[in-house]
């Protein structure tokens, strides 16, 4: 009786220790999950930012380093709160906090890097916690990064088109320009990125061309009816049906829940009625057998 005793009581001091270790891991992700936690992180985020832009213009002040090392060390206190609220298994699941984790880490090893230029680089890299902070810009880049395998090909019918327009422009213009603009295939390929940005592509690409060759014009209206407007709709194309799609996700799982918290009602309601029904069915026969014994 004695060993049985001590057996309840090491497994209940176990049970409250286990207990009193998940308290505090409840509490933190509480606080992860809270909306005002993400409102802390963004507003310091921006802070974050401003503190970038200070330093531009007031090279190694003082109070914009101290304020840097303090937004530093509060990016690692919130790693550290998700790691315990969340778990590190739950944690690193989500690829948002391997990208935050990655950036707050390098933040850390290259803060003190002797050189000036990858340090600058990670500070500023820090302001990509944006992205996963808020909520919008995170279904955005959601949405782009999964439209890339569809943007591939779209990719690939780009090229074939530049080539084969930088192929007839170096043919056709090499003699007309001078040789920075058609002289080469690559130099024909910046040109006509030039033409398709519509960056003064008719005053020092298009008219001077048109003036020796008159039907160059061809050449640049088509391009540029296909290059800027055709694919250009193509790819903004694919990228909103990914958004509406992430829309239409969401939709249908809200609808599969409401569809599942449904069927859970309707068989607490037929359990119910079955325990009513058996209780209306058990209380005459109780009477009934009261009245055989009188």
């Amino acid at each position: 009786m004695n060993k049985t005793k001590t057996e309840v009581c090491e497994g209940g001091s176990m049970s409250a220790n286990t207990d009193q270790q998940h308290i505090p891991r409840n509490k933190l992700g509480e606080i992860v999950e809270n909306k005002y936690f993400q409102a802390i992180i963004i507003a310091i985020i921006v802070l974050n930012g401003l503190v970038i832009i200070g330093e531009t213009y007031f090279v190694g002040n003082r109070m914009l380093q101290l304020l840097d090392r303090i937004i530093i060390w509060i990016f690692v206190a919130e790693m550290v709160i998700k790691l315990v609220g969340l778990g590190v298994k739950r944690y690193f699941s989500d690829n948002w906090n391997v990208f935050d984790f990655l950036i707050v880490a390098a933040s850390l090893i290259f803060y003190t890097a002797p050189f000036v230029t990858v340090v600058r680089l990670v500070r500023v890299l820090r302001l990509l916690r944006m992205i996963p902070a808020v909520p919008a810009l995170r279904k955005i880049v959601d949405s782009l990064m999964r439209s890339i395998p569809a943007l591939t090909g779209i990719l690939g019918l780009t090229v074939l088109i530049f080539s084969i327009y930088a192929i007839i422009g170096t043919t056709c213009f090499r003699d007309v320009l001078p040789a920075e603009y058609f002289g080469s295939f690559h130099a024909s390929l910046f040109t006509l990125t030039q033409v398709v940005t519509f960056e003064s592509w008719a005053s020092q690409v298009a008219r001077p061309v048109i003036n020796e060759i008159p039907w160059a014009w061809v050449y640049f209206i088509s391009f540029i009816v296909i290059g800027a407007l055709v694919i250009l709709n193509l790819v903004v194309a694919v990228i909103v049906d990914f958004l509406s799609q992430e829309g239409e996700n969401l939709h249908q799982d809200q609808l599969a829940m409401l569809s599942k918290d449904n069927q859970e009602l309707k068989a607490e309601m037929r359990e119910i009625k079955q325990l009513l029904l058996s209780e209306r069915t058990q209380r005459p026969t109780g009477k009934k057998s009261g009245n055989s014994k009188e």
